[in-house]
């Protein structure tokens, strides 16, 4: 997952002018008022709850992220690709082209590894990884 992230962020700074420049605001974290939709796969959350300590895992309760406080994530390094994608300012068709290239790469690192492809929103995705 490290290499996929690198990947990633990569491709977003070459292309910054493209998909934007995240000012940090946190608006997006904040899914009901943004109205904004953040889905993860199985991989982020296998590898997110690998550099998260049990005891710093949370819940997501509210409509907002809740690794977002005061407005900054505090999981920025192991933030999902999602969140990487995504600019407020950004061309959504090079956003939604770009997440398309990323999701296929994630579930070729699923059946390269032989885990389970899921794409769920991230509040079930959160609250489910407990059980």
């Amino acid at each position: 997952m490290a290499d996929f992230y690198s990947w990633l962020d990569r491709l977003i700074t070459e292309n910054q002018k493209t998909i934007g420049s995240c000012q940090a605001c946190g608006q997006c974290c904040d899914f009901e008022k943004y109205d904004h939709r953040l889905y993860i796969t199985t991989p982020e959350l296998i590898y997110f709850l690998e550099h998260i300590a049990p005891g710093n895992r949370k819940q997501m309760t509210t409509g907002t992220c809740p690794y977002n406080i005061d407005g900054k994530c505090t999981v920025y390094k192991y933030r999902f690709a999602a969140c990487r994608i995504f600019c407020c300012k950004g061309d959504q068709n090079y956003q939604n082209n770009l997440s398309e290239s990323a999701l296929k790469k994630l579930k070729a690192i699923c059946e390269e590894f032989n885990i389970e492809y899921q794409y769920q929103n991230l509040a079930t995705a959160l609250n489910n990884s407990w059980r």
